[in-house]
């Protein structure tokens, strides 16, 4: 189901997806967190980690389909499931940081209480943590890839 597309592998086709929205996801919720008055985009960055997190296990899916076809990836893959469990993750605790935000706001306080910097600093550690796994996913992917072909044709790309 989740091999190939108009006879292409899907992974590549997934992986950008989740390339576009992690960093997007990983952004936005640190400004969110930093600057208040942006405070009221958090649904929207909340719904970007949402479809990341959607497309992660489409894109692992698709990633041990391709792998039955052109073999093993290496440490690319491991990487690949942690990311799954980091974007589930941020996913959910930015979920948790709006509906903690729409509390406080309903309430009438302002500021931010010990529950709510706990889950923001929660938020700021677990997007710069999927922000570092999503580059090691796609430098390992990208190097298992193309290190080949590249490193082969700097020899030659060169007029000789």
């Amino acid at each position: 189901m989740f091999d190939l597309i108009g006879g292409l592998p899907l992974h590549p086709l997934v992986v950008h997806a989740v390339v576009v929205l992690i960093p997007l996801a990983v952004l936005g919720a640190i400004a969110t967190i930093l600057v208040p008055r942006w405070r009221r985009y958090l649904p929207v960055v909340a719904v970007v980690a949402t479809l990341a997190a959607l497309a992660l296990p489409v894109a692992t899916q698709s990633g041990e389909a391709l792998e039955r076809r052109v073999g093993e990836p290496g440490v690319h893959a491991a990487l690949g499931g942690q990311l799954l469990w980091l974007g589930l993750a941020l996913a959910a605790v930015l979920w948790v940081l709006v509906l903690v935000d729409r509390y406080r706001r309903r309430a009438g306080r302002r500021g931010r209480g010990v529950a709510a910097t706990a889950v923001a600093a929660l938020t700021v550690v677990l997007a710069l943590a999927t922000g570092v796994q999503v580059y090691r996913v796609g430098d390992t992917g990208a190097r298992a890839v193309w290190a080949d072909q590249v490193g082969s044709s700097a020899v030659h790309g060169d007029g000789d």
